[in-house]
């Protein structure tokens, strides 16, 4: 059975958010972040926040694939942000380092102001 995850996509000027709520684990991980290449299709220029505010859990794939997204971002001069963490997803990005490659920031406001 599929866990419950929902990914929206908005844009607030040049900046594509996506809000996740949910959960990320093995039973979705690769179906939401194949639907996130399809709606980012080019990284060419993107600047890409994701907002965590409603991500409650997400495993080593889900990481995998949040560094994939920055990495394929970075190559084609793009950037990328994540906010408003629940704590536990925040301890677990810490622990495996994401937050010291990727600028993790608590709020969407700061994350824009910083991608202007």
């Amino acid at each position: 059975m599929e866990t419950l995850i929902e990914v929206k996509r908005r844009e607030a000027g040049d900046v594509i958010i996506f809000d996740f709520v949910g959960e990320l684990d093995e039973t979705n991980a690769d179906k939401t972040f194949s639907t996130l290449y399809e709606q980012v299709w080019d990284f060419t220029w993107k600047k890409i926040l994701f907002n965590l505010m409603g991500l409650k859990y997400l495993n080593s794939k889900s990481i995998g694939y949040i560094a994939d997204v920055f990495s394929n971002l970075e190559d084609n001069e793009g950037l990328m942000h994540i906010s408003n963490c629940d704590e536990g997803v925040r301890d677990v990005l810490e622990l495996v380092g994401i937050t010291t490659i990727i600028p993790t920031v608590d709020t969407e406001a700061e994350a824009l102001e910083a991608m202007a």
